[in-house]
């Protein structure tokens, strides 16, 4: 039996929680992680439609990228489709959970999706984000150092791009003298020692701190462990917002605006004209994404394509870049498939479904 903490365990290693925006609400909205999972229905909203369709396929878990709480609740007396929506799900014991701006800032997030509709290649992040790497140095005797190096890039230590396991030492002497309360594995109640020691250094994402100390000490074989953690400014390139890759060959640009609106399934982009012979270099971001436009032009990307914009953000292109709305809807929708395939992989007990209740409110007549 499967209960909704471990669908939220695995959902959390893809996008984990701590990548949120500071306005986001992503996680579970409603129900508890202790339920038993029956079903889970994948969609990008979560309306009353959807909640009928969950009970109707007997998905008693419903992820979203959207969450249907996002400026909090004061009351819930059924006067607008959010507080609708979440008294049907409470009382049709139908959980809620949101993958939001967490899986907007990952690598094989929402992004990725795009780009790989799109067949880009080298996909990078447009705005990688600071601060959230910290690092850590330990000291340990020279025999135990590759054991405990390993317990720390199992936990997720030591990942920078592409590469694993990477780390950094120096060997040095070590000096302690242990106290009459202390219990030393080397050396002696008030006799000096000295140890010839690895100072050993590794990165790891921020959010993972409590994890990565609590491992160093299960397998430091110290009784007292010398260590210290260094927040750092460095960017972390798998983490931040947008991303920008290359397609295989350039395109004219009337062929590209074609090719983008048949992949993404849009019926209608807004544009600008292209400020390029041919389109190569390609800027994405999911959902509403004009703050990222001038890293976009840094990035010297030909096109940038998103969604929501503002008739005077247009002119923001400033016949430096061609600018492509596909709408907000259009370009997340497939989001859905994204954490069906996602966890797809990871459990077999129960049904997992796409959503059919097509959410977008907007209509066009063409």
């Amino acid at each position: 039996m499967i209960h909704i903490k471990e669908v939220i365990h695995e959902l959390e290693k893809l996008a984990p929680l701590a990548y949120q925006e500071s306005y986001d609400n992503a996680g579970l909205l409603v129900g508890s992680p202790e339920t038993a999972v029956a079903g889970i229905l994948f969609a990008l909203d979560v309306t009353e439609q959807v909640i009928d369709e969950a009970i109707k396929k007997n998905c008693n878990l419903i992820v979203a990228h959207h969450p249907i709480i996002f400026k909090g609740l004061k009351k819930l007396n059924g006067k607008n489709y959010v507080e609708r929506t979440v008294i049907k799900a409470i009382k049709n014991d139908v959980a809620i959970y949101a993958s939001h701006t967490n899986l907007d800032h990952v690598t094989k997030g929402v992004n990725w999706q795009i780009g790989e509709k799109l067949g880009l290649q080298n996909l990078k992040v447009l705005v990688p984000k600071k601060q959230w790497l910290t690092k850590l140095a330990f000291f340990a005797p020279v025999k135990n150092t590759q054991s405990i190096l390993d317990a720390l890039f199992a936990a997720g230590a030591g990942h920078i791009g592409n590469y694993e396991h990477c780390s950094f030492r120096t060997e040095g002497t070590g000096t302690f003298l242990p106290g009459d309360l202390a219990n030393p594995v080397i050396g002696s109640n008030g006799a000096l020692e000295e140890v010839r020691e690895h100072r050993s250094e590794v990165m790891f994402p921020s959010h993972l701190q409590s994890k990565i100390v609590a491992v160093l000490k299960k397998h430091h074989p110290y009784e007292e462990v010398a260590y210290y953690l260094t927040a750092l400014e460095n960017e972390n390139q798998e983490v931040g917002a947008g991303a920008f890759g290359e397609l295989q060959h350039p395109m004219p640009a009337e062929d590209f605006l074609r090719f983008l609106k048949m992949q993404m399934q849009t019926g209608v982009i807004k544009y600008t004209d292209s400020v390029s012979k041919s389109i190569q270099r390609v800027a994405i971001c999911g959902g509403a994404g004009s703050f990222l436009l001038p890293d976009a032009i840094r990035a010297q990307a030909d096109v940038f394509i998103t969604g929501d914009y503002k008739y005077h953000e247009f002119f923001d292109a400033e016949d430096r870049i061609m600018i492509c709305d596909i709408g907000h809807y259009e370009s997340e929708v497939f989001t859905k498939n994204l954490l069906y395939n996602y966890l797809s992989g990871k459990f077999s007990n129960f049904a997992l479904c796409l959503s059919e209740v097509n959410t977008n409110p907007v209509r066009y007549f063409v």
